[in-house]
């Protein structure tokens, strides 16, 4: 496709056939990133079919307004995927709906973004750097308890506390902007403890995800994605870490309509199923992992809504 900066694109097929495409069907792609997905799927669309993209990082949609802007099949919308609910284009409904989720790889490669501790940057890691705080402004105004609780919420780190507070004693000497300055500190603290894995890689994905209200905004698309998706449509998304598959995987199930038991009392009526999975979950392929070593940690989930 013509103007589109196509990177690779994480189970690709997968995600595509998950979606059991219609071609005069309504599809959103809620994370165009480089458009690989998206180019895809419109491939696979007739004249009458529409693809809706969307995207909060200003870059992702200068490459799709770049490449897609003239098709008539594609609309395109600057925001965060958790507002889909609010985009009256989508009104009438969609047969599926495609969340990428996390950091994408432009990104990472983009030492400007700050997302990486691999060069030193501007510690920002704004997904949308038209709004919000970025990493740099957190680290300077949190207080001590809710850096450590960011820490180890959101990266499981066992040395939040320490980390926590030698951020707030550095910082009475001169602010931390840099992602070289970052790493180092918590190098400094923590050591090296995991073969292959710098010891930044917890703090990191920390602050990113508290610094995009990454959760927040899967359980917010989640929510709007049910209410969107027609009867018989498909919601794919793709998770690279545990808490975003726990949150996916979670709120499927919630929607199955299973009777919920406890060993604590009677068991809770079922509630109306709207949602059912759609096969098991799906990992990269080995083939896939040793060509593109980034979608190691990756998780495919797939349900149909029912009602």
């Amino acid at each position: 496709m013509a103007g589109v900066d196509v990177h690779i694109p994480v189970m690709l097929d997968e995600a595509v056939e998950g979606l059991a495409l219609r071609e005069n069907g309504r599809y959103l792609d809620g994370t165009f990133g480089r458009g690989g997905h998206a180019s895809a799927i419109l491939a696979r669309l007739s004249d009458e079919g529409r693809l809706f993209l969307m995207d909060r990082d200003p870059s992702a949609i200068a490459v799709a307004e770049a490449g897609l802007a003239t098709d008539p099949r594609v609309t395109l919308r600057h925001d965060n995927f958790a507002t889909m609910g609010e985009w009256s284009a989508l009104e009438g409904g969609l047969d599926g709906i495609l969340l990428d989720l996390g950091v994408s790889s432009p990104q990472l490669d983009d030492r400007s973004r700050g997302f990486s501790f691999m060069a030193d940057a501007p510690l920002d890691m704004r997904m949308d750097t038209t709004r919000g705080i970025s990493a740099a402004e957190f680290l300077a105004d949190a207080d001590e308890a809710e850096i450590a609780d960011v820490l180890w919420r959101f990266g499981e780190e066992r040395f939040s506390r320490r980390i926590a507070r030698t951020i707030v004693e550095r910082r009475a000497t001169a602010p931390i902007t840099r992602t070289a300055e970052l790493a180092d500190l918590v190098a400094g603290c923590v050591g090296r403890r995991e073969p292959g894995k710098n010891p930044a890689t917890r703090t990191f994905q920390a602050l990113r995800i508290r610094v995009n209200a990454e959760l927040e905004s899967v359980e917010r698309g989640l929510d709007a994605a049910l209410d969107l998706l027609s009867v018989g449509g498909r919601l794919a998304v793709i998770s690279f870490h545990s808490l975003e598959d726990r949150t996916v995987k979670q709120f499927i199930r919630a929607h199955e309509g299973r009777v919920q038991g406890s060993r604590r009392g009677p068991p809770a009526a079922a509630k109306l199923a709207r949602l059912k999975p759609v096969g098991k979950a799906i990992f990269p392929s080995d083939a896939e992992v040793a060509s593109n070593p980034r979608s190691r940690s990756a998780v495919l989930r797939v349900a149909e809504k029912l009602a």
